[in-house]
């Protein structure tokens, strides 16, 4: 499980330095292929690859015809890319996506379970700033058990 906000940096050629805190995991658990992709452009999803099959697996199970699927499928194909660490365990962010969601530099990479999230850092601290957590929030997280 990837949990917790380590940040990081993306340099001048866009790749992602992997925060030592989730290399361990990734050497654990993991190889070396990735599936880097956004729904939004603005938060880069970071997927190890067999993480990814898994979606990919149950998006196959649906009809074809599913629009949900669709627009899904749409948008993660847009802004993804396969891509492998090199030996220094840094991963290519795909063009496209580094320029829509501003990541260059000084980046948040947050844990989601079974994947990572990249965002723009100031951006990010902004939005926790903004978007307070409600008791509307503490009820739902109730209600889930949590």
């Amino acid at each position: 499980m990837f949990r917790g906000n380590h940040p990081t940096r993306v340099d001048e050629k866009g790749r992602l330095k992997v925060p030592a805190e989730f290399k361990r995991v990734i050497d654990e658990k993991y190889g070396q292929q990735f599936y880097i992709t956004s729904l939004d452009g603005k938060i880069a999803q970071v997927y190890p690859f067999e993480e990814w099959e898994r979606i990919e697996q149950k998006l196959a199970g649906l009809s074809t015809f599913n629009p949900t699927k669709k627009k899904f499928l749409d948008r993660v194909n847009y802004w993804g890319q396969q891509v492998e660490m090199d030996g220094q365990g840094r991963l290519l962010i795909p063009q496209l996506l580094r320029d829509a969601a501003g990541l260059r530099g000084e980046v948040a990479v947050t844990g989601n379970l079974a994947h990572l999230l990249v965002r723009n850092l100031e951006q990010y601290r902004r939005e926790i700033e903004e978007d307070k957590f409600t008791p509307e929030d503490e009820k739902t997280l109730d209600d889930l058990g949590i």
